[in-house]
């Protein structure tokens, strides 16, 4: 079995740092940029999330049985990062452009591009995500490129979230009549140009190794019974739908919360340029930094105790201190960046686990079905992400709407509390459920380790076989 070299893991690392820039723009400003920049207001964005990601979520297993199919000289998935990068980032582009057209001329405007945004995101972000499972069938390998993605994917946040405020307003200063709207569409080509350049990098640093049974043919409606059949898919889906939904809570509600909850926005100046770093800002940096930490922290703790017990114990954590963080105010500013940097690094341990527990159910399906139908189980996993941002994302905008959130205005005490309930108690419920799901996910390391010596002995057996 081929051990991974460093140069390797770095180059997968690569694609998330892409991804995950456009994925915290659009979790994190996407929202405020529709109601505070572009124009429309909450109740419809909320919709609109839910509509499109949802149309979207399908997409997924579609993508995940097409790269399952696909046969090329680079490989099933390595070649979408090649064909997609370019599409990538101009549909990005575009997303935070905003029109000179009529109230429903920017709503029809948005739905659209942010559709074919959502597409062009799953063409390249299902293969990316099933290339881990095709790169090693190592446990300790598949955890540790789990980590390194993961690095790379909230070292791309921090960038985004340091640098996104600044950006515009830097943009702001030079785009004349066109202000702000103009500066989010620059800020924009800044981060296309980098994510289509990683995304290339990405290609050509990565191998797949891992390849189905010689004698499988393609055949879509058995590997469907198959997936419909598979206990632990269900389980970790539902796990990871309601730790998306915590986490895409969290995010969206933190701009509106330093915005209109404090009185004071700007926590210090940069000297020269004359750009002020607000709280939020800091407050979002501060998570991404936690985050990187909590997938440093989740192989060595997995490795004693296990991928379910790390999982459950970081989800129950970050729900209690969820639920503590809706009684700070203004005056407890050092406990909000506590809590926060408390919060973040639980929910970056649950990340690298969620994928390298999809790797195993690939395998587990393989095991139990003589079948091996990577891209599908792979396409679940980002389909579980998908529907945990839709609802998380659908549901910050019907909750602003729902307390009387009022764009660019002073907030009432209800809309105020709306916020403060989104940042505490609301993604608290997210990170409880998530834990009770994964309660019931049956796949430990001592039968992983089983279950790889059986495929190795039986892929063995096949190569003997086929030699004589």
């Amino acid at each position: 079995m081929e051990k991974l070299k460093l140069k390797e893991k770095i180059g997968y690392g690569f694609g998330d740092f892409a991804s995950s820039m456009f994925w915290k723009m659009f979790g994190v400003y996407l929202l405020f940029f529709y109601t505070d920049v572009f124009g429309i207001s909450a109740a419809v964005v909320g919709t609109m999330f839910l509509v499109t990601r949802i149309f979207d979520g399908i997409n997924d297993p579609v993508m995940g049985i097409i790269a399952d199919k696909t046969n090329t000289k680079w490989g099933k998935f390595r070649p979408y990062l090649l064909w997609m990068a370019i599409p990538f980032g101009i549909f990005g582009i575009l997303t935070f452009t905003t029109p000179d057209f009529s109230t429903s001329g920017k709503i029809i405007y948005a739905y659209t591009m942010y559709c074919l945004m959502m597409i062009v995101y799953t063409a390249i972000n299902v293969p990316y995500a099933s290339l881990m499972g095709v790169m090693t069938s190592n446990l300790k390998d598949r955890t540790s490129l789990a980590s390194f993605r993961f690095v790379f994917a909230f070292a791309g946040s921090i960038l985004v979230l340091a640098t996104a405020e600044p950006l515009v307003d830097y943009f702001s200063t030079i785009s004349g009549s066109e202000g702000t709207q103009q500066a989010w569409q620059y800020t924009m080509i800044v981060y296309a140009l980098i994510a289509i350049g990683f995304f290339i990098g990405t290609f050509y640093l990565t191998k797949e190794r891992v390849q189905p049974p010689k004698d499988q043919k393609t055949a879509i409606k058995t590997d469907l019974k198959n997936l419909a059949k598979n206990k632990p898919w269900f389980v970790l889906l539902a796990a990871g739908v309601c730790s998306l939904i915590f986490n895409s809570i969290r995010d969206g509600s933190a701009i509106y919360y330093f915005k209109y909850y404090f009185t004071n926005q700007d926590a210090f100046q940069l000297p020269v340029v004359e750009i002020a770093i607000t709280f939020s800002t800091l407050y979002l940096v501060l998570g991404q930094a936690a985050n990187i930490l909590g997938v440093i922290m989740a192989k060595p703790i997995s490795d004693k105790i296990g991928k379910k017990k790390t999982f459950i114990a970081a989800m129950l954590l970050a729900s209690l201190l969820s639920c503590v963080f809706f009684f700070l105010g203004e005056s407890d500013m050092t406990l909000i960046f506590v809590f926060q940097f408390l919060i973040s690094i639980c929910a970056g341990i649950i990340f690298p686990l969620l994928w390298s527990m999809y790797a195993d159910i690939a395998d587990f399906s393989e095991w139990k079905t003589g079948r091996r139908a990577t891209g599908l189980i792979f396409s679940s996993s980002s389909m579980s992400q998908k529907m945990g941002w839709t609802l998380g994302g659908a549901l910050t905008g019907w909750m602003l709407a729902f307390y009387g959130f009022e764009a660019n205005v002073v907030q009432t005490e209800a809309a105020r509390t709306g916020i403060r309930l989104m940042m505490s108690f609301l993604p608290a419920a997210g990170a409880l459920f998530s834990a009770i799901f994964l309660i019931f996910y049956n796949l430990d390391d001592r039968l992983m380790l089983t279950i790889n010596l059986d495929l190795a002995s039986r892929k063995n057996n096949n190569n003997s076989n086929s030699i004589q």
